[in-house]
């Protein structure tokens, strides 16, 4: 069985549901598991909805509302007028959203989170299971938190594999062409739950892991894996094959290429997952998969923008030695600052960080009462994988270096 992979961004509009169409047409379908994501930036919206239902209940209705209308004008451009069932099948999932919201009792977010986003997923998997069946490729649609089993973690659940086995090999078909949604997950007390950060992704690795899957494909509209963010590097050069090491490495240094958590169900069956263009579907693409290093093997650019970089340094000119590091990376966790670079020496220790929860004040102001504390804002982290001189000559021209830092195969740069 294969498993197919398509984001948001595959499915955002009318003409993006008749491309996956002609993707499967191209590519074939049988034996195959769809796994996708809601449509277009529903997420977002649906992160609106549950900001007002906390903090602005006026709002609500219309934040509602605009989802709505979002997916009923894809639903008249797929299908013409509001006979075909499929129109009442998305209605009854507003239906459930209202009356969870009218229902609900529990004032915790993460719970309520769940509860809420997973309804983008569910909507956008029924009207693309209705299209197919309505051009006659025929599909069995599954609820994917009858198949993934996970603790009440919310918004961050750990995957119950032996639950999670049993019932996708009790539910799946493998002889049919499937379709679920990513993201989702479902607790003990069949609580929709959430994987966290490249959620369906992850689904996506999970079921190929349990239907011992002979690939997984992503589909995205780029071609493939490339050296380097276009929207941020002029030159940028298609990977055509990387090996799980070596895809974690860039992953773990902030590259957008597959989360870890992804690539390691598949990494222990050695399933290949193949990172493809829904735009030229028949084109090789990146293939991540049992090997060594990358080919071609070239300069791999990752950057990190807003980060910010502190110095520290002992006010008495005494050692920082491992009590100091010990207190120093407790505040950096007390204060949820993620850690993406450390430096340091006999009397100073530098630490760039991503303020991603605007505690920097509080952290700094006590800092300062341990140690002589200079902080930069606003820098960004370079980072080089098989980096060669003229790699980081392009990036150290009309920069100033804060930091650099180089192992065997990588060097980052920290700049202003």
């Amino acid at each position: 069985m294969r498993i197919f992979k398509f984001g948001g961004a595959s499915v955002k509009d009318a003409n993006g549901v008749k491309n996956v169409v002609n993707v499967l047409k191209e590519v074939g379908h049988a034996n195959t598991m769809l796994v996708v994501s809601a449509m277009g930036k529903t997420t977002n919206a649906m992160e609106e909805v549950i900001r007002c239902y906390f903090d602005d209940k006026d709002a609500l209705a219309a934040a509602i509302q605009e989802v709505v209308t979002y997916h009923d004008s894809i639903l008249v451009d797929l299908f013409g007028n509001n006979h075909h069932p499929v129109f009442n099948s998305v209605k009854s999932f507003f239906s459930d959203l209202e009356s969870f919201i009218e229902s609900n009792k529990s004032p915790q977010h993460s719970f309520v989170y769940d509860q809420i986003i997973g309804y983008g997923e569910l909507i956008s998997t029924t009207i693309l299971s209705a299209y197919l069946n309505e051009v006659g490729i025929k599909n069995d649609w599954l609820d994917v938190r009858n198949l993934i089993k996970t603790d009440d973690n919310y918004r961050d659940a750990t995957v119950s594999w032996e639950k999670t086995q049993e019932k996708i090999t009790e539910r799946v078909n493998k002889e049919k062409l499937n379709i679920t949604q990513g993201f989702l997950g479902s607790d003990d007390n069949n609580f929709t739950t959430t994987l966290g950060r490249e959620g369906s992704d992850y689904s996506a690795a999970i079921l190929a892991y349990c239907l011992n899957a002979t690939d997984v494909s992503i589909w995205k509209d780029v071609p493939g894996v490339l050296n380097a963010d276009p929207r941020f590097f002029k030159e940028t050069q298609l990977l055509n094959t990387i090996s799980y090491r070596e895809a974690i490495e860039l992953a773990f240094y902030g590259a957008s290429v597959i989360h870890p958590k992804t690539l390691q169900p598949l990494q222990r069956k050695e399933i290949p997952l193949h990172v493809k263009s829904f735009i030229n579907p028949k084109d090789a693409g990146t293939t991540v998969g049992k090997g060594a290093g990358i080919e071609p093997k070239v300069p791999c650019f990752i950057v990190k923008r807003n980060q910010v970089l502190m110095k520290l340094s002992s006010l008495d000119f005494s050692f920082i030695v491992e009590e100091n590091i010990s207190e120093l990376f407790k505040l950096l966790h007390d204060y949820k600052m993620k850690v993406d670079l450390i430096q340091n020496s006999a009397i100073s220790f530098s630490v760039c960080v991503d303020n991603k929860f605007g505690q920097l004040e509080n952290l700094l102001s006590e800092l300062k009462g341990k140690f002589k504390v200079a902080h930069y804002e606003d820098v960004s982290l370079y980072t080089i994988r098989h980096f060669n001189q003229e790699a980081i000559k392009s990036l150290q021209e009309g920069k100033e270096i804060l930091i650099e830092q180089r192992g065997k195969e990588t060097v980052q740069l920290v700049v202003k």
